[in-house]
């Protein structure tokens, strides 16, 4: 893939701090109301009750957190996948399935996942939903990610095909702005889950 070049990093790098110290000024009570909500968002959506494999994330910097929904969906015998940097592919990942006995190691992110078993590691299209975290989104389905466009090209087979596992974005609500700058490589989500709605946006959806 080649190096991205942005036509208005500005615009994309201001919006960013904005939202990410919006959720980060979120109090843990509300982090808490939240992540109780998403379990109960959770219980409601027929493509989650339907899956058997779901790819969530553990949250960092003030993300929505999934764990309370992780540990629902462990109690509804669904296989649960975490992403993991790969090793060898700059800028990809894999995902391996997460139980409450998985090693644990940080990334160079600081962030936390599985250490890498191979053994345990499925395709991206053998998911069935893939929960991805954002920075910000608008009422068109825009996403803005942390800008290292790891999701993009997880999803890049969903935008260009509706082949893969069904993208999910989840957000806190105080995530959504009026407008995302767009650039040619952002994968618009069919749907967005926050702790107020479930956000469905038809030009996502497969034709």
């Amino acid at each position: 893939m080649p190096d991205r070049q942005p036509e208005h990093p500005d615009a994309r790098h201001s919006l960013r701090q904005l939202i990410r110290q919006r959720r980060k000024s979120l109090s843990q009570d509300e982090q808490q109301a939240a992540a109780e909500q998403l379990v109960v968002g959770f219980k409601e959506h027929p493509g989650i009750l339907a899956a058997r494999r779901i790819a969530l994330y553990l949250a960092n910097d003030g993300e929505l957190n999934p764990l309370p929904a992780i540990h629902w969906l462990w109690g509804q015998q669904k296989e649960v996948y975490l992403p993991v940097l790969h090793p060898f592919t700059p800028g990809h990942l894999l995902f391996q399935r997460y139980t409450a006995t998985s090693p644990m190691i940080r990334n160079r992110f600081g962030i936390p996942e599985p250490e890498l078993d191979m053994s345990q590691v499925v395709p991206h299209s053998m998911l069935d939903i893939i929960c991805t975290p954002l920075v910000a989104f608008d009422a068109t389905g825009n996403r803005l990610g942390m800008g290292g466009g790891y999701y993009d090209r997880t999803l890049a087979s969903w935008h260009e095909h509706r082949l893969g596992p069904l993208p999910l974005g989840l957000a806190h609500d105080c995530q959504q702005v009026d407008s995302v700058p767009q650039e040619q490589w952002d994968v618009p989500l069919p749907q967005i889950l926050t702790p107020a709605r479930l956000w469905h946006f038809s030009q996502s959806h497969p034709a």
